[in-house]
């Protein structure tokens, strides 16, 4: 069993990490950023552009949100230090134009958007063949403009924010500060006289000569290979996730994802572990007694409940629990109001209890939200329970042991409700990686901040650490789960070894 759990244990960073790089390139290639910044105006109309917004967009401050989470870097793999000057001088004409090629129609208002941003995050890693463009005198001024542009936005760096800032990064976000305000006022403008042009053009290269070995942008071989593997996003993300950051919400900067978990535990738990170990006990009773009353009335009134329990979708079974239920009711023989929001009574009065009273208090609340979690799943893995008891009951150790005279009770617990009990082991192990997801309609239904809400805020407000965590620890916990249940096959049947 020890060679077992260490092959087990030797491949689940593996699996985890194919699994954060599968989860990492599907979210990132959805549609859309994770904010979306309109070119208009508080009245409906549209926005005057500066003399940049076609590199670096209508707002600094998306330019700023997407460098700081990596979204101006390429997915998986960054071939674009290899950019040719023959590619930017076409990219740049595309841009010009708004067309991809001669004589075809304009692009789209998205496609060109996808195109100038892409262009605007290449920048950076082209910095020579942009100054090559602008330093040509025989190219249209349009097309030099534009290199102008990209030119400033290659160059353009975010300073640290860190609040305990040494000396040196003070010294460098000064720096930084000067070449981005020095490269805003090089950008050549319509306007600009070709004496203006030539000014401009030099104070470029100037700049570039002098910073070139500062920000690297002429890189050797080596480092090309380095950046086509580490600058992107899912480097970034994996460099983070190994020392267990998992970074903010977009929201709010100052909360951490997993500070945000952590608050929510305790109703995940409570909702997702209590309903799976109550199912596993109480299925198999069901299961037992419709087995044993085979085709009887027993069996098939027991199937019938199930099945239309099974039937019922929980955003109808919800809403009226609490209206019929709790709604002006209360709990049977005693005068206690049965709740229906919230995991304990406000804080102000939960925290004045003794803790007899807080765990009472409790289980009062999530009274109705666990039958909704519950009634599903037990009505399923009871059925499943019952078939899974039939074809034990059928297989010959159990006729041999009626045959030897073993008591029934024994036979029932020691020989078929063993051997059944893996194939719900089975089916519950899958399900403990919905431990972190919780349940949205429930705890929408209960107001209940679980992680079901949590979660579904995040994929609507497009918040990918949220989103990559969740993933992330979802598929942990079902990798883990399925591991105890491997455990727990050897101990329910003594054929099964992992050797």
């Amino acid at each position: 069993m020890l060679s077992y759990l260490l092959r087990r244990l030797a491949l689940l960073p593996l699996t985890v990490f194919c699994i954060i790089l599968v989860n990492f390139i599907i979210i990132n290639l959805a549609p859309g950023d994770p904010v979306s910044i309109t070119e208009q105006s508080a009245d409906g109309g549209l926005m005057k552009k500066s003399d940049t917004t076609v590199a670096f967009g209508s707002d600094t401050r998306y330019l700023q949100f997407r460098e700081y989470y990596g979204l101006t870097l390429p997915i998986v793999f960054n071939a674009w230090p290899w950019m040719s000057l023959k590619k930017v001088e076409l990219t740049l004409w595309q841009i010009e134009h708004r067309r991809l090629f001669p004589g075809q129609e304009e692009m789209s208002v998205k496609d060109y958007d996808q195109l100038r941003i892409k262009f605007g995050d290449q920048a950076r890693f082209i910095m020579p063949h942009l100054l090559t463009v602008i330093q040509q005198s025989s190219m249209n001024k349009g097309m030099r403009m534009l290199a102008s542009k990209f030119f400033a936005r290659g160059g353009y760096r975010q300073g640290d924010v860190s609040p305990t800032m040494s000396f040196e990064q003070r010294i460098k976000n000064k720096k930084i500060a000067d070449d981005n305000q020095l490269l805003m006022n090089l950008v050549i403008k319509p306007s600009d006289s070709e004496e203006e042009v030539q000014k401009k053009v030099a104070g470029m290269t100037t700049w570039y000569q002098q910073n070139e070995q500062f920000y690297d942008f002429n890189p050797s071989l080596r480092t090309k290979i380095r950046q086509f593997f580490f600058d992107t996003r899912f480097a970034r993300y994996f460099k983070r996730v190994l020392t267990l950051d998992f970074g903010t919400l977009r929201n709010d900067s100052n909360k951490t994802v997993i500070s945000e978990v952590s608050k929510r535990f305790k109703y995940s738990l409570t909702l997702s572990i209590l309903p799976m170990v109550v199912t596993f006990f109480l299925c198999q009773f069901f299961g037992f007694l419709m087995a044993y009353y085979q085709r009887g009335i027993i069996d098939l009134s027991l199937n019938f409940l199930f099945l239309i329990l099974f039937a019922l979708p929980v955003f109808v079974v919800g809403p009226f629990l609490i209206e019929k239920i709790a709604l002006n009711h209360t709990f049977p023989f005693t005068q206690i109001p049965i709740p229906f929001s919230g995991f304990t009574s406000p804080e102000g009065l939960y925290s004045q209890m003794t803790s007899a009273q807080r765990l009472f208090d409790t289980i009062q609340h999530i009274a109705l939200p666990l039958i909704a979690v519950f009634y599903g799943g037990f009505a399923a893995e009871s059925r499943l329970s019952r078939t899974a008891i039939l074809e034990v009951l059928r297989q010959d150790f159990v006729r041999t042991a009626y045959a030897k005279g073993v008591p029934r009770s024994s036979i029932l617990v020691k020989h078929v409700g063993r051997n059944a009990a893996i194939t719900i082991t089975t089916s519950l192990a899958g399900s403990l990686g919905v431990v972190l997801g919780g349940s949205l309609i429930i705890e929408t239904l209960f107001e209940i901040n679980g992680f079901g809400k949590f979660f579904y805020e995040a994929i609507i407000n497009r918040d990918y650490n949220v989103i990559m965590f969740s993933a992330l620890a979802g598929s942990f916990l079902t990798l883990l789960g399925y591991l105890i249940a491997d455990l727990l096959y050897t101990i329910l049947d003594p054929r099964v070894t992992l050797d």
